[in-house]
């Protein structure tokens, strides 16, 4: 897959729909055309990637490549803008590309139905011209991170939680900051955040997407005051914004291959695929559950006040939010010596992510398929308490 496209002029309906941009002197004709033909590769297709992805093709860049192997839930929707309703249950790439063709049919979408990984990275990435990150968890950043260095690609970054984000340009030249400049160390397993959502307001994904398409436009234009060696912090909670500076350190930079650093990329949590979770249904727990209740360690990870509300008897309370603390693992890896593990929560999701996590520790579990709703309409009444 070449990297390369050569145009030498915008058709008619390019110079009618950039015209704002053809006004502007910083762009103008010979910007716009910049833009065409150049590419640009977002990895992922979820809250950062919908506003970077639909700014991008409106921004006219001529080739963009999407990497996304997720499926588009409801949840989504109150931030991954690019999907819509009637996209549920189809693939992120899918839905995101058919989106950006009725913004902009002059783009060309390149789609990638994987998840990044240190197998495939340097063959996908080394298409495209700018690398915008767009994934949520460490062990990808740094992939990406380290991939970009090998090949000399420069790549914007953008995270958000909460109320808060950030952004920042690595490895633009030479001497430019990477993450391992901002981060040297891998968070640990412990500390590291899951895949579990600790719960983002909308408006945060959507405007750190924005400034981190403003940060690719400017990269390709050549243009401006450009985030390298900074980073740009938000709050918009309180409307605050600080401009961090960030040293390059040599160190950072010998990265040679992929193998070198795979403590950084291979956490369980973050390589799992939802169809990799070991999963039971209601049917078959209750089953379990009523013939054999002392072999069962059965954990609900809803909150606290979930569980005062309605829990099944026996079941033990350890909120999703503390399966990093060291004493509950410990409790849950003693507790569960010749009982097999099983996670509850409200509809199944929060369920899966403890899995996930607890697989790090060597600790199999299964996850219940539906939660505590679907296990309502199975179990008998007295098995739960509280409701």
């Amino acid at each position: 897959m070449s990297q390369d496209i050569k145009f030498n002029f915008l058709n008619s309906d390019e110079e009618e729909r950039y015209q704002k941009h053809l006004a502007l002197k910083d762009i103008g004709y010979e910007g716009q055309l910049n833009l065409k033909n150049s590419s640009v590769l977002c990895i992922g297709a979820g809250g950062l990637g919908s506003s970077v992805l639909l700014y991008l093709a409106a921004a006219g860049i001529g080739r963009i490549g999407i990497v996304d192997n997720d499926h588009v839930e409801k949840s989504n929707l109150q931030r991954q803008i690019i999907h819509e309703t009637n996209t549920i249950g189809n693939l992120k790439i899918d839905s995101a590309k058919e989106r950006i063709q009725r913004l902009n049919p002059n783009c060309e979408i390149l789609t990638f139905s994987e998840r990044i990984n240190p197998k495939n990275a340097l063959r996908i990435i080394k298409g495209f011209k700018v690398i915008c990150d767009c994934s949520d968890n460490f062990g990808t950043r740094y992939l990406i991170n380290d991939s970009c260095l090998i090949l000399n690609k420069p790549l914007v970054f953008g995270s958000v939680q909460g109320f808060e984000g950030q952004v920042s340009v690595f490895n633009l030249y030479e001497n430019s900051p990477n993450l391992r400049d901002l981060l040297p160390e891998s968070p640990s397993k412990n500390a590291a955040p899951s895949c579990a959502e600790y719960g983002v307001v909308g408006v945060s994904t959507g405007l750190i997407g924005i400034f981190q398409v403003n940060e690719i436009i400017k990269i390709i234009l050549k243009k401006g005051e450009i985030l390298d060696g900074k980073i740009l912090i938000f709050d918009l909670l309180n409307m605050n914004m600080k401009k961090l500076h960030l040293k390059s350190d040599q160190l950072n930079k010998q990265i040679k291959n992929l193998s070198q650093f795979k403590v950084f990329y291979e956490i369980d949590e973050y390589c799992k695929k939802n169809n990799e979770i070991n999963t039971i249904n209601a049917h078959e727990f209750n089953s379990l559950y009523r013939a054999k209740p002392n072999k069962i360690l059965l954990i609900d990870v809803r909150e606290n006040e979930e569980f005062s509300t309605s829990a099944i008897e026996g079941s033990i309370s350890i909120p999703l939010s503390h399966l990093n603390q060291e004493s509950d693992l410990k409790f849950i890896q003693k507790e569960s010596l010749n009982k097999e593990v099983f996670i509850i929560c409200k509809s199944g999701k929060r369920s899966k992510k403890a899995s996930r996590i607890l697989s790090q520790f060597k600790i199999e579990s299964r996850s219940i398929e539906g939660g505590i709703e679907k296990v309502k309409k199975y179990c008998e009444i007295n098995n739960f308490k509280n409701i």
